[in-house]
C-alpha cells in the first residue's frame, strides 16, 4: 500500500494511514521466500490478522473514495461493499495459502 497526496490524507503520516490500511483489511501484510521452498517449507508467510477496523471507515477517510460516493453514492454503495468482501476473500486466501491448503 503506498498512499499519496491525492488520497487526501496527511503524507506526514502516511506509515499511520499503512497500518489503518491493513487493521481494516484493506490491505494485507505477507512475505514470500523461495529459499524455504527449497527447504521444504512453506515460502508463504501471512503476516496480517484479520481486520480489527472498519472498512467503510477507513476507504471513506481518502478522498478519492469520498468524491466517488458524492458523485455517485448508489454506485459508490455497492463497489465499496463489493470491495470489502473482495478484501475478506483476498485474506482468507492468504491464510490458506500460509497453512499451506
Amino acid at each position: 500500500y503506498a498512499p499519496c497526496i491525492n488520497h487526501g490524507i496527511n503524507m506526514g503520516k502516511s506509515q499511520h494511514e499503512e497500518k489503518r490500511a491493513v487493521e481494516a483489511g484493506y490491505w494485507q501484510l505477507y512475505r514470500y521466500n523461495p529459499a524455504l521452498k527449497e527447504e521444504g517449507k512453506n515460502p508463504f508467510t501471512l503476516d496480517s490478522k484479520p481486520a480489527t477496523a472498519s472498512f467503510q471507515d477507513f476507504i471513506m477517510s481518502e478522498t478519492r473514495y469520498k468524491s466517488l460516493k458524492k458523485l455517485f453514492p448508489e454506485m459508490a454503495d455497492k463497489l465499496f461493499a463489493k470491495s470489502e468482501e473482495e478484501a475478506k476473500e483476498r485474506y482468507e486466501y492468504y491464510k490458506n495459502l500460509a497453512e499451506g491448503k
